[in-house]
């Protein structure tokens, strides 16, 4: 069984590539053969091929051979798992900022302060 950090790793660098993204982008639309995927990059079929390997590494592509030909479909549970993780710092750096906003709501304004008086710094 692959950890959830070795999945978190696979999963974030097939989304670190473009070409993977939209890969990934077009599998939202219903699954497709491998030449439909294939023909609106300015790739070869063989890096095509390079980068489904990679997608299906991650678990986020599943390939269906249907005779000769590979139907691919987008399997969204890895990258389910990686957004739970990023949901956690997402809540982190929310609270953070509302930490933040409240200390700097409560700090007393030094424009709205007037100076102290010469009797009172002595």
């Amino acid at each position: 069984m692959v950890t959830i950090q070795r999945q978190l790793d696979r999963t974030f660098a097939a989304l670190a590539d473009p070409t993977r993204r939209a890969i990934l982008e077009r599998l939202t639309r219903g699954e497709v053969t491998v030449g439909e995927l294939a023909r609106p990059f300015r790739v070869s079929r063989p890096a095509i091929s390079k980068h489904l390997r990679v997608l299906e590494g991650a678990g986020l592509v599943r390939r269906e051979r249907r005779g000769r030909v590979s139907r691919l479909e987008l399997d969204a549970d890895a990258m389910r798992t990686a957004a739970v993780w990023m949901e956690r710092y997402r809540i982190f750096w929310t609270n953070r900022l509302a930490d933040l906003k409240r200390y700097i709501e409560q700090a007393p304004s030094s424009t709205s302060s007037t100076p102290p008086s010469t009797s009172e710094k002595e």
